[in-house]
Order: structure tokens, then C-alpha cells, then sequence
């Protein structure tokens, strides 16, 4: 029996504390960089490459937290959404929680979502604004409630009732990123443009771009995939989402199938990135059918990224029909058999196993010296 109604609104404090489709013809050729991974031993976690850079006051990083937690034998989702919570409470990380680059009002508006394999369960939030735990918040939806999704003011309002701490998320820095964005709308609007730096960027993280006015932009995130030593699977994505982004957008992250999804029987992946590029092609659920299917985590990855070009609009190719943005896909199967997949060359994913918690390059459709962003 569920919990009575007394009890859903009495957890509010220990919640925020406790925390086969066909196969696909082949678009494009793809550069595969790197070899296929080994098997890992379980347990094993990867997830984007903030996963391993962001770090709590006890200076480990989602990744590890997550790894160790279950190696102590913690659920893998009570794991992930430990590791995660670290990313989205570091206001350095300008793609997810404190500090997150906000919609085009300059409000932080977070999404995200996770699933469960042993129970077949998953939760979403989505356009959530004042919280920065928005994974957990997404758990809790899985946890106390019949639904999968709640979104804006109702998606708050829930937290709250559960205990969860509002906050103003947006940070000074992503304040003035804000305003520099806004005052290079228009030349003739009563805004003064801030000086540029000389060239566009990306950060340590891989997830924060700056223009070449020096304003940065997201496509980031934090995505995490968990298989534990019992081979139970989880996964878990949040973000604050495309920066500037028209108010009430919502990306990949919190729709189930598209940023991460997971099967117990098969594995997990998730994505990090154009969120709507995604959310075409099921990219998440696309990865594990294909892994279900018999292939490998680096092969099913790169098929799904070769359907996602074939699925984009010409505006957002160039004219040898390549993407106009990148994407990142995270995979892991149940026996420990891992992969990261980019569109271009550079990025890397984390992962931490019995070897340690590291980054890995990702495989990839195209160099970089043929992007022409």
C-alpha cells in the first residue's frame, strides 16, 4: 500500500536530506576514435564529463560518489542522484541547478528525470524554477506519487510540500552572462554591449561554450548511468536547460526515452546536448533497443547519432550535411560494457569502475577540423 496522505506530506524533510526496433541503416561513415571499451567490473558509472569535475566539500565527484555509494550497496538511482545533486549545487556549473544560464527573462527554469530499473519506475520535473535538487525532486515524483511528469509552479509547489529548500538560483555570474547576452540583441535598443573576448571556447567540462562575443551558452547538463554489482541499472539527467532559451522550452532531459532510459534486463544511456535533436529520435530508448539488439554500447551510440543527422533540418546542417551543434551520448550495458559518442572529436565522458573514477574519450562521427559551427 502506498503512503497515506498524511505520510506523502509528512516526508517533506527526509526526502531532501535522503536523498526491439529494427536496425537502422547506416547514414554516414563514422570516425570511431577510440577502441571499443572492455568489459567492467560492477559496479560501474558513466555519465557526462562534468560527472567528473564538479566536487563536494569532501573533494570527490559524482562519479566517485556514486561508485562508491554502490560499493557500500546503496540503490544505483539513490547513487546517481547523490553523484548528480553535486553538479547541480556547484554555481560553477552554468548547465544545471546553482548558477544555471537562465531562459530569455533571465529566470533558471531546471529539468530533469530518472528511472529505476528493478521497479520499472521513472520521474520527471520539468520547467521547475527556486530548486536546485531537481533530480531529487524528479525522484520524489517517482517515489510519492502515480505520474511520471509534473511541470512549473505545480512541479515547485509539490517540492516544497516534500521539504524542498527554495533558493534564488541565478547566481551573479550567470546574472551578468545574462545581461551581456541581452545587450547584444539588438544594436539599437538602450542597452550598452559589454566588451568581447577575442574568441569563442569551451570550458574543462565540455558543456559550457562562449561565444565569439565571450557570452557563454549551455547545451550541457549532467547525465549519470549506474549498473550495480547485483547488475541492477539506474540512470539520471538534469539541466538547466538551452541557455536564453524562449520561457517554458523544455529539452531532452526530462522526457523519458529521449535523455536517459534505462531496461534492467539490457542497460542504460543517456544524452547531453541539443536537447531537441533528441528528442526526435527517442535517442535514449533508441540506444538501449539497439544495445538489446546485440550491439555494442560504442556501435549502438553512433548509430543513434547518425540518426539524429539524418533526422535534422537542413537549417541546422551545413552544406556537406553535417550538424550545425554537437551531441553526446552516454551508454552502459548490464554486464559492464560502457561508451561515450560525440558528433565531433574532443569531448570526453566519465566513468568510474575498479580502475578509478576518470575521463574517456568519446567516439565520434566527425573531426573537428571539419565542423564548421
Amino acid at each position: 500500500m502506498g503512503p497515506t496522505r498524511r505520510e506523502f506530506l509528512g516526508t517533506g524533510a527526509a526526502v531532501a536530506a535522503g536523498l526491439a526496433v529494427p536496425g537502422l541503416a547506416n547514414a554516414l561513415t563514422p570516425h570511431s576514435s577510440v577502441p571499443v571499451p572492455g568489459r567492467a567490473a560492477r559496479p560501474i558509472v558513466v555519465g557526462s564529463g562534468n560527472g567528473h569535475i564538479s566536487r563536494n566539500p569532501q573533494g570527490r565527484t559524482a562519479v566517485q560518489v556514486a561508485l562508491e555509494m554502490m560499493q557500500r550497496g546503496g540503490d544505483p538511482l539513490d547513487a546517481l542522484i547523490a553523484g548528480v545533486t553535486i553538479v547541480e549545487l556547484d554555481p560553477n556549473d552554468q548547465s544545471v541547478g546553482i548558477g544555471g544560464l537562465p531562459n530569455e527573462d533571465g529566470i533558471v527554469q531546471l529539468d530533469a528525470s530518472c528511472m529505476h530499473g528493478p521497479t520499472r519506475r521513472a520521474g520527471s520535473v520539468a520547467c521547475l524554477e527556486d530548486i536546485a535538487e531537481a533530480a531529487a525532486v524528479a525522484k520524489a515524483v517517482m517515489d510519492h506519487t502515480d505520474h511520471v511528469m509534473l511541470v512549473g509552479d505545480d512541479a515547485r509547489r509539490f517540492a516544497t510540500r516534500l521539504g524542498f529548500r527554495t533558493q534564488n538560483l541565478l547566481t551573479e555570474k550567470s546574472r551578468q552572462d545574462w545581461l551581456n547576452w541581452k545587450s547584444r540583441l539588438n544594436a539599437n535598443d538602450n542597452w550598452l554591449d559589454r566588451p568581447r573576448p577575442p574568441e569563442a571556447s569551451r570550458d574543462e567540462s565540455g558543456h559550457v561554450w562562449r561565444d565569439a562575443a565571450g557570452v557563454p551558452y549551455t547545451h550541457g547538463t549532467i547525465n549519470l548511468c549506474g549498473v550495480s554489482a547485483a547488475g541492477d541499472i539506474a540512470s539520471v539527467t538534469t539541466t538547466s536547460g538551452r541557455s536564453w532559451k524562449v520561457a517554458g522550452r523544455v529539452g531532452d532531459s526530462p522526457i523519458i526515452g529521449a535523455g536517459q532510459y534505462c531496461d534492467n534486463t539490457v542497460g542504460a544511456a543517456g544524452s547531453t546536448g541539443r536537447g531537441e535533436a533528441c528528442i526526435k529520435v527517442c535517442a535514449s530508448f533508441l540506444a538501449v533497443e539497439l544495445m538489446r539488439q546485440g550491439k555494442s554500447p560504442e556501435q549502438a551510440l553512433l548509430e543513434v547519432m547518425q540518426r539524429v543527422v539524418a533526422m535534422t533540418e537542413s537549417r541546422l546542417l551545413d552544406r556537406n550535411g553535417r550538424p550545425l551543434f554537437d551531441l553526446e551520448f552516454y551508454a552502459v550495458t548490464r554486464d559492464g560494457r560502457y561508451a561515450g559518442a560525440s558528433a565531433y572529436e574532443g569531448s570526453t565522458f566519465a566513468v568510474a569502475d575498479e580502475k578509478g573514477a576518470r575521463l574517456e574519450p568519446t567516439a565520434f562521427l566527425y573531426r573537428r577540423s571539419e565542423r564548421s559551427f
